[in-house]
């Protein structure tokens, strides 16, 4: 079981794999503001596995047009 599919068509554009790191690890700078260490390092950690999956071990799926030739 995947917890993350980065294969996904959704997940192609650069910018939305960025977004979802930034978005994970604002959220841990957030939570570490109000001093939720708990949830801070929890948000960290997901930023951290999305970061690795969607950006360092990425590789795209590449489909192919026609397979009767």
């Amino acid at each position: 079981m995947k917890i993350l599919d980065a294969g996904h068509p959704f997940y192609r554009p650069l910018w939305r794999r960025i977004a979802i790191v930034a978005v994970a690890f604002l959220w841990a700078g957030f939570e570490l503001s109000n001093g939720e260490t708990i949830w801070a390092a929890v948000f960290g950690a997901i930023g951290l596995y999305c970061g690795w999956a969607l950006l360092v071990a990425y590789r795209p799926v590449i489909e192919e047009a026609d397979k009767d030739g």
